[in-house]
């Protein structure tokens, strides 16, 4: 079974304008998460996926792979979709270019669940983590997502979902927007519309959900370190520091 991971990466983030692009103790941040998916040794194939030619320019320099998109498209998936076809792999990561520390424990589960007994019957797989708070449980940017007995995901909710009067968390889950898709999912994305239900909740996964798709969930006990702000940067480069003493 081939894996390969995507990096989509577009360079004008609406937080963070250029964040792929910032300095991380002498290396990009998009050029750390590329070296970061490479050297787990998990993938047969790393690439990025870009719509900017500065980024592109950045990991063709580096001697990493790169591919310039040239549509326009909503979300980082869709940016994978567009090349799910020439690329040589049976499962397909997306992995966040803004994530240069990833989880190496949790991707490989991700993608050993396809190689387990049930494998046929896995669409996507992706990851959840405990929800302990209440902050947490209301927070609409915190996704919920809830699952059945075999952890398969039956809904996704920027509400707070289960629902329980007494915030009891012990069936609460956020969901961490990491991706694992059977190629066959990303070739036929093309034909799969936004649902209602997408645009309200603003949630991709929803779409999926609606096609009928098997998405399974595995719980992790860590979140990856993104960097969405100038202070997420600016921990980001305390820790390498700490990291190298």
């Amino acid at each position: 079974m081939k894996v390969a991971a995507l990096i989509p990466a577009r360079y004008n983030s609406q937080r963070f304008p250029g964040k792929l692009m910032k300095d991380l103790l002498g290396k990009t941040v998009i050029w750390r998460t590329y070296q970061a998916a490479f050297q787990s040794e998990l993938f047969d194939e790393v690439y990025v996926i870009t719509d900017s030619q500065i980024i592109f320019d950045e990991i063709n320099k580096q001697g990493g792979k790169v591919l310039m998109s040239t549509k326009e498209h909503e979300s980082g998936t869709d940016r994978i979709a567009e090349f799910a076809p020439q690329i040589d792999a049976d499962i397909i990561v997306n992995i966040q270019g803004d994530e240069p520390f990833i989880n190496t424990e949790a991707l490989s589960g991700l993608i050993q669940l396809f190689r387990d007994d049930d494998f046929e019957i896995i669409d996507i797989a992706s990851l959840m983590i405990k929800i302990d708070n209440k902050d947490d449980f209301l927070n609409p940017n915190n996704v919920k997502v809830v699952t059945d007995t075999d952890n398969f995901a039956m809904y996704f909710s920027r509400a707070p979902i289960p629902y329980s009067r007494d915030y009891i968390f012990e069936k609460a889950f956020k969901h961490i927007g990491v991706y694992a898709f059977r190629k066959e999912v990303l070739l036929g994305m093309p034909d799969m519309a936004p649902t209602e239900l997408e645009q309200i909740e603003k949630l991709e996964n929803l779409r999926f959900l609606n096609e009928g798709m098997m998405i399974k969930m595995l719980e992790t006990d860590t979140v990856n370190f993104g960097i969405d702000t100038e202070e997420d940067l600016q921990k980001a480069i305390t820790f390498l520091q700490n990291k190298t003493k």
